[in-house]
């Protein structure tokens, strides 16, 4: 365990950060899963940007790559126009 305030006070920022990048990551997969799980075309297509943007968020903040949010924004796109053919 580190001695020095600075270090613990690292800690204790480093495991705040942590717990939220743990909850913000959780509640845009739950958010990718639900609209995964639409049939509906028109209900995914209204969902969608809420999504896109909470992707953006994760990788605005570095929780994940900004290539990550790129492809995943991406494939969801594409599962929404193939359920509208």
């Amino acid at each position: 365990m580190a001695n020095h305030s600075a270090t613990k006070k690292d800690t204790r920022q480093a495991a705040k950060r942590n717990e939220r990048n743990r909850y913000y990551g959780k509640t845009t997969r739950n958010a990718i899963r639900d609209i995964k799980a639409l049939d509906e075309t028109k209900a995914a297509t209204e969902k969608l940007p809420s999504v896109n943007a909470m992707i953006d968020k994760l990788a605005k903040r570095g929780t994940i790559h900004k290539n990550k949010a790129a492809n995943l924004k991406s494939k969801l796109a594409k599962r929404i126009n193939a359920l509208a053919k």
